[in-house]
């Protein structure tokens, strides 16, 4: 597929004609473009303006190419944008852009798009606290921003407000755009304190985006490239001057990126001339202590787990807005601010979210999105019994749903299937996984237990003519949606290790295992089950040599969904792969390794 061109434009002002007149010229020229996205005051300043914008917006003259806007506000906003709220095909969850009318799209809020591969994502309007009126984001727009772009490929394009991320979001960052890690002299305006806004600051070196694009009152400035904190690509960022300014600076600039999706790791890492340090980049006082910075005399399995370095327990979360809930956490159950978030984790709402519950009402006590909104508005009873048919038939990993990616399996038995991991760890990394739509393997009968200890007795044989051995571990969270037992595959020289590396994690997050033998006479399962009372999120790791590590997360405790994972990928050397979304593959690739494991497996399948 062939890059899409695209067209990005400042703040238009109203100025429909003069900017559509120079589109058209540009177009003609080096197009066709695809697309043209306009960041910045997209309304006029003045009722002047509302003539020539409602000739456009009103269908008596046509708009030449697919246009899309995030400056919702100006002289007009609420008037035309109000009614389009309101059209029925616009309602709900909509993130791709409102239709205004015939080639003119609203993208309202935040949110993420695909334009041809290219993974746009966007903040649009100004933040609540700078003004007054239509036109404004909020910290819900924030949060969901933060979760839609962490659970993607590569931003390729960030769209935001004008001037809103020339300096540093905290303190404890350096600068901002205009930092003193610039080898240029940005143009005078761009360093206005009165223009930066912090929250975007903050995005922008989180989603670490290829492009960032904003509009500058008046002023163009293409910043050198940056390099990204723990990010293998640079951002280039590039303020657009206003359609019609004085000063004729440049408010239309063209581009046609390759989709980072279709991009080689090489080329993505690949580093232009004049490249710079981030404008984010964290004060020495804050570096965390990584591979890089081994202090003489750590061991490797110590240098591996720095982000778990932290003073104390994690408590829940409170703050200046500590009675909103964070989207992040409640979506997903963990969110990347940890103690520095200023919103609530709340694990009850986290629950009622994943009954289908709507999360507006959940934070604000209603919905705005009206009847249309396909959440619900109503606290669900557990053990609902239309909900839980609603999601054993979206559930990934149910065999009876449209959604189970059926390439993946290896084999089928009468209570549990195995499968080949999706992001794997390592390779042959598979799930053991319950037939049954339930949340962990804990919640099925002992007498399944016979079949699950024969598949695992299958893996270590089959891992151990490798010379390999295999460790087993799950997280189990309440009312997650389906269990899954994992079994990563470790070279035998790493086994001896595998104890000590999960102790130190442990110590870094401050709290101990239950420690059980093999040779306990009960067996380790049932104590597990006593362990566990349904109530509270649990977790437990059973090591090559038999030995199994077990924890009970207390109330209102922070505990990393991927702690088994994480912990591995240090164990292992490969800290990059700690995040499955790091080591997703093509579904060619995937069907390759599963058909690769199936044959290696076959002499040892428990089920045949």
């Amino acid at each position: 597929m062939t890059a899409p061109k695209i067209l990005v434009c400042g703040d238009v002002l109203g100025r429909l004609k003069q900017l559509f007149k120079r589109v058209q010229s540009v177009n003609a020229s080096n197009g066709p473009f695809d697309v043209l996205l306009c960041v910045g005051q997209f309304f006029p300043n003045s009722p002047d303006g509302l003539e020539e914008l409602s000739d456009y917006l009103e269908g008596r003259a046509p708009i030449p190419i697919p246009t899309y806007f995030t400056g919702d506000y100006g002289v007009g906003s609420a008037k035309f944008l109000s009614a389009t709220s309101q059209q029925h095909s616009d309602r709900g969850f909509k993130t791709d852009g409102l239709k205004v009318c015939d080639n003119l799209y609203w993208l309202r809020g935040s949110g993420v798009f695909h334009l041809k591969d290219l993974y746009i994502a966007y903040l649009s309007g100004r933040s609540q606290s700078q003004s007054l009126g239509f036109g404004l984001y909020s910290d819900d727009d924030i949060g969901a921003l933060r979760m839609l772009a962490e659970d993607e490929q590569i931003v390729d394009i960030f769209l935001t407000y004008p001037l809103a991320c020339f300096f540093a979001a905290s303190a404890s960052m350096v600068g901002g755009i205009t930092n003193k890690a610039d080898t240029s002299t940005a143009p005078q305006g761009v360093s206005d304190p009165a223009c930066c806004d912090p929250a975007i600051s903050e995005l922008a070196a989180e989603i670490k985006p290829r492009y960032h694009f904003a509009g500058t009152k008046s002023i163009f400035y293409a910043r050198e490239p940056y390099l990204n904190d723990k990010g293998m690509h640079v951002t280039r960022f590039v303020g657009l001057s206003a359609v019609g300014n004085k000063d004729k600076q440049k408010f239309l600039h063209a581009i046609s990126p390759t989709p980072a999706k279709s991009m080689s790791p090489a080329d993505l890492r690949a580093k232009p001339m004049g490249t710079t340090l981030s404008p984010y980049t964290i004060s020495e006082g804050n570096v965390p202590i990584s591979k890089e910075t081994k202090r003489p005399g750590d061991s490797d399995v110590d240098a591996q787990f720095w982000r778990y370095d932290v003073p104390q327990k994690r408590q829940r979360q409170r703050g200046a807005d500590g009675e909103r809930l964070c989207f992040k956490f409640t979506s997903t159950g963990s969110c990347p601010k940890e103690t520095d978030c200023i919103f609530r984790h709340d694990m009850d709402a986290r629950e009622h979210y994943l009954r289908n519950v709507c999360f507006d009402f959940l934070n604000k006590g209603k919905c705005e999105r009206g009847p249309d909104c396909k959440f619900s508005h109503k606290l669900s009873e557990e053990g609902d019994p239309v909900r839980a048919q609603r999601s054993e038939k979206s559930c990934w990993f149910c065999l009876s749903s449209p959604n189970v990616e059926s390439h993946l399996i290896i084999c089928v038995g009468e209570s549990y299937y195995c499968a080949l991991a999706k992001g794997p760890l390592v390779d042959d990394h598979v799930l053991l996984l319950p037939i049954e739509h339930c949340p962990y393997t804990l919640s099925l009968s002992s007498e399944s237990d016979a079949e699950l200890e024969g598949f695992k007795k299958a893996l270590k044989i089959f891992f151990h003519k490798q010379g390999k051995a295999v460790i087993f571990y799950e997280f189990l969270f309440r009312r997650s949606p389906h269990a899954n037992l994992q079994a990563v595959p470790i070279p035998l020289s790493k086994a001896s290790n595998a104890q000590r590396a999960f102790g130190f994690a442990a110590k870094k997050l401050g709290f101990d295992y239950i420690v059980m033998k093999p040779d306990n006479d009960r067996g380790c399962r049932e104590s597990l089950r006593e362990q566990f009372d349904g109530k509270s999120n649990f977790f437990y790791v059973e090591l090559p040599d038999g030995t199994t590590l077990s924890y009970a997360v207390e109330d209102e405790e922070k505990f990393p969904v991927q702690f088994g994972r994480e912990v591995l990928a240090g164990l292992l050397n490969v800290a990059d792969r700690a995040d499955w979304r790091n080591c997703k593959l093509g579904k060619e690739e995937e069907s390759r390794m599963a058909e690769g494991f199936r044959k290696g497996f076959g002499e040892f399948n428990p089920t045949q």
